[in-house]
């Protein structure tokens, strides 16, 4: 995920602090400084030294399992319904329970890094995340799967956030540190686009827990190197965390998900509906006057004063609960409609994967000639025009015309929108809030993909019956697609009515997104 806040952002090179109980013993000589490749790092307390190449291709690794992992487990969902005997509104719990605990938990991982360190953040949120991924891998049960889904979404908000502060501390602001970031939003925009190929090749030649159980020896890696070559550092920015505020926004967006679940069971009048939903809307109260009157909340709220944050945060909100529902229903359509294999859908989603990153990268170009808000509005409307598109499927679709195409809209228009948007937010902020935006932008279009997640699936089993037969199925997918549909053009009336007109002082465009979704 793009954007982790940027509370350690350093522009001298990562050292250990010397130990004080060292101060009568005689100093040894500086290590010569790295001729090429970057300034050197300093390994704990040690003279050895670690270019800083070292310490990018370490956070960029840990940054590419974060974003794999949103995406690659998509084209294996048919396979885990069979196997372990889900319902269809229960397999939206795969991706929910990650970027539910992902969202919840991140901009409480950008803080432990200053608090903790950044190295022992990184090594304690990636072995989490491992340990989870083996965990998610060898379950018997539905439920033991989802509840290592969540606890690898509380790994990757703790990793998140410390891949970038470790890989800006290691690199002197400039030129160098331009490439570094650039290099870990490539790597990032690679890891989404490449889960759908990786999840469907995985599945295809060995099964569907090897979508999650390789990244055990890939993290078990990745921890050995972190642990020989990262150096510790800490922000020294904040006192304490905020444990409560994180459960609480994380419980009532969970509560609430399930709330909407329900509807396709009992109906929005029944209990099992009521109850969920109205003890969801009580945690999020609970947690916006919790943050209020804590001295270091999670989420001040004072950056929402400014009406440029507060607005493309919303529009950040609305255009993201599109962004999981077209990862799932075009890979449900394919597989359970079309008869495509795993690997045959991760192959079809290819384009669309890669077209998110085109839509980002043509952003910028375009925000410099007419303006953020009004590429922000185009990529609106040609998201609802992909989506609109896509609404016309039928059972027995072709290739092009059925999900390459609109996919390849949907996600340029994303694309275009939604790297405005984040500009604006952290451009109009005040300096020192601007990392904490950062991580704000990327938590609301997650916990916007997590909702509209659930209210599209609901809509879609409530329209096919929650039955198996291709018609119905495709008329549920179709009914999903054409409320995206609307849900973009409500963003586009958004950004037109509630952004400012005139490009903001210090809006630039940010790195490209990189969830892949």
């Amino acid at each position: 995920m793009s954007g982790a806040p940027n509370g350690c952002d350093h522009d001298a090179m990562t050292t250990s602090p010397p130990d004080p109980s060292a101060r009568d013993l005689p100093r040894r000589p500086a290590a010569p400084a790295t001729p090429r490749g970057g300034p050197a790092v300093r390994r704990g307390a040690g003279p050895r030294a670690v270019p800083a190449w070292a310490v990018v291709l370490i956070a960029c690794a840990g940054q590419f399992l974060v974003v794999l992992d949103v995406s690659v487990v998509n084209v294996a969902l048919p396979s885990m319904r069979s196997d372990l005997g889900m319902s269809g509104s229960g397999l939206q719990w795969v991706l929910n329970a990650y970027s539910i605990a992902f969202a919840g938990f991140m901009l409480l991982g950008g803080r432990a890094a200053d608090l903790f360190g950044q190295k022992r953040t990184f090594l304690a949120g990636l072995a989490v995340f491992t340990l989870a991924s083996l965990a998610g891998g060898l379950a018997q049960q539905s439920w033991q799967l989802l509840g290592a889904r969540a606890v690898q979404g509380l790994g990757a908000a703790v990793l998140a956030p410390a891949t970038l502060t470790l890989l800006t501390s290691a690199v002197p602001a400039g030129p160098a540190r331009i490439r570094a970031v650039g290099t870990w939003a490539a790597v990032g925009a690679a890891g989404g686009a490449a889960g759908g190929l990786v999840g469907g090749t995985l599945t295809d030649l060995l099964s569907w827990r090897w979508v999650l159980l390789i990244n055990v020896p890939v993290g078990a890696l990745v921890l050995v190197s972190g642990a020989l070559w990262l150096a510790e550092r800490r922000g020294g920015r904040g006192r304490r965390l905020d444990l409560p505020g994180a459960v609480l926004v994380t419980a009532g967006l969970a509560v609430v998900s399930y709330g909407i679940v329900q509807t396709g069971r009992g109906g929005w009048g029944a209990a099992a509906t009521l109850v969920p939903l109205i003890g969801g809307l009580a945690l999020l109260c609970a947690f916006l006057v919790l943050e209020a009157r804590t001295r270091e909340p999670l989420m001040p709220l004072k950056v929402f004063r400014t009406r440029t944050v507060a607005a493309a945060n919303a529009a950040m909100f609305v255009c993201g609960s599109t962004s999981f529902a077209v990862w799932f229903f075009m890979t449900v359509y394919a597989q359970n409609v079309l008869g495509y294999t795993p690997f045959e859908a991760g192959v079809a989603l290819v384009p669309s994967s890669l077209s998110i990153v085109l839509g980002s990268k043509l952003a910028p170009a375009l925000m410099h000639r007419v303006g953020p808000r009004q590429v922000g509005v185009l990529g609106g409307l040609v998201a609802a025009a992909g989506f609109a598109w896509q609404s016309q499927l039928s059972p027995h679709g072709g290739y092009p015309t059925s999900i390459m195409g609109p996919g390849i809209a949907v996600m340029v228009g994303l694309g275009m929108a939604t790297t405005p948007l984040a500009s604006l937010a952290t451009g109009s902020a005040a300096p020192e809030d601007a990392g904490l935006v950062s991580g704000i932008v990327n938590t609301a279009r997650t916990m916007g993909g997590a909702l509209g997640l659930a209210v599209l699936s609901t809509a879609a089993a409530t329209r096919s019956g929650g039955g198996t037969d291709p018609g119905a199925l495709t008329a549920g997918y179709a009914l999903a697609f054409r409320i995206g549909c609307c849900v973009s053009l409500a963003a586009v009336l958004l950004m037109l009515l509630w952004l400012p007109r005139r490009r903001p002082r210090g809006v630039t465009a940010p790195p490209p997104d990189t969830s892949g979704a």
